[in-house]
């Protein structure tokens, strides 16, 4: 395998710089100039360079298509007061991966391809990272199986690719959840702990279902007694209940490093903090008895989202107003402030580009 320091970097002739309203991102819409790749195939990782953010071209036997073998990973980069980017924590997001390719037998994507393909990859598309309030450069690594075969087994070859967006908010506005009871988005032995393609496939569906009842998201429960929260669908989920911050925890769940991070703030903070079951029972009991006096759903993309109504068996429960909460609001701004370099960085969780 090429070394690092050996990584080849492509310049695009046509950069599409330009043409970007840095003033109006919609999230995940517009891919930068470039992008990593590297392949793997007889055993180890080889050919890693940046290039031309361009198509692929796949076998259509190509086994990802065929038997899902897919992971990927979201991550943020900021650009700093003093003018540096700044990449929120992606060695938690390196862990992450691997935990994934593992449970899906694929193989492990080494450091040296992982994060410093991806700071060459930023170094080289930096003119692409927003400075406006509230945006990032959001960043997408991702492995797919890519053996021409048909056949149950794991593919003999795979590409691993970072691609990446200039974004604004991911959502706009506070969320209505609904309480999920009939699908399920994973069981105990399965990939839920994971951030693999299947995942988000089979949540598309009951997604749906609950927009057109009017609600933004799924609170997903567990697939045995559907009486336990999960997560959200494209978030982590996290509770102020009798002054105790309180995540659910599950091995169906993913471990998110924004939650980790909010957790590890509010121990540091003297908060109370618990990583445990929620019984649907105790949750709705909490709203309607005033101890649960936060909601709000964590995640690279949706950052900390405030929920303000739950949806349970034809009845909508309401949570108090964003504005009022205290833990929430203080907590959103500390991490918006550490990640765009406007405090000091004393958990040591920037990684910092030369």
């Amino acid at each position: 395998m090429e070394k690092v320091h050996s990584i080849a970097v492509e310049q695009t002739q046509n950069s599409r710089l330009a043409q970007v309203d840095f003033e109006n991102l919609n999230f995940g819409k517009i891919m930068s100039d470039h992008m990593l790749l590297a392949e793997y195939d007889n055993g180890s990782w080889q050919s890693v360079k940046v290039v031309p953010y361009e198509n692929l071209s796949l076998s259509p036997a190509a086994s990802a298509l065929h038997y899902g073998q897919a992971i990927f990973e979201g991550i943020k980069a900021y650009s700093l007061e003093n003018g540096q980017i700044s990449i929120f924590r992606p060695d938690q997001n390196h862990i992450r991966f691997n935990k994934s390719a593992a449970r899906l037998e694929m193989p492990e994507v080494p450091e040296e391809i992982f994060l410093e393909g991806m700071k060459e990859l930023i170094r080289t598309d930096r003119d692409w990272v927003p400075k406006n309030p509230g945006t990032s450069l959001y960043i997408r690594p991702y492995m797919f199986a890519t053996e021409a075969a048909l056949g149950v087994h794991p593919s003999a070859s795979y590409k691993f690719l970072i691609i990446t967006s200039p974004v604004g908010a991911y959502y706009n506005k506070p969320l209505r959840v609904k309480i999920e009871t009939h699908f399920t988005r994973a069981a105990e032995g399965g990939v839920g702990f994971s951030k693999n393609a299947g995942n988000y496939a089979l949540s598309l569906h009951p997604t749906r279902l609950a927009q057109e009842e009017g609600f933004d998201q799924l609170m997903w429960t567990d697939a045995k007694e559907h009486a336990y929260i999960e997560e959200a669908g494209t978030a982590n989920l996290l509770f102020i209940m009798d002054d105790t911050l309180i995540t659910p925890s599950s091995e169906t769940i993913l471990r998110g490093i924004t939650r980790l991070s909010i957790m590890d703030i509010a121990k540091k903070w003297g908060l109370k903090t618990e990583s445990r079951k929620v019984s649907i029972e105790e949750l709705i009991n909490g709203i309607e008895d005033g101890s649960v006096t936060e909601a709000f759903a964590a995640g690279t993309a949706a950052t900390l989202t405030p929920i303000v109504e739950i949806g349970h068996e034809g009845k909508v429960y309401k949570l108090s107003d964003p504005a009022t909460r205290a833990f929430s609001n203080k907590v959103l701004a500390y991490l918006n402030d550490l990640r765009y370099g406007r405090i000091e960085d004393e958990f040591g969780w920037n990684l910092v580009l030369d």
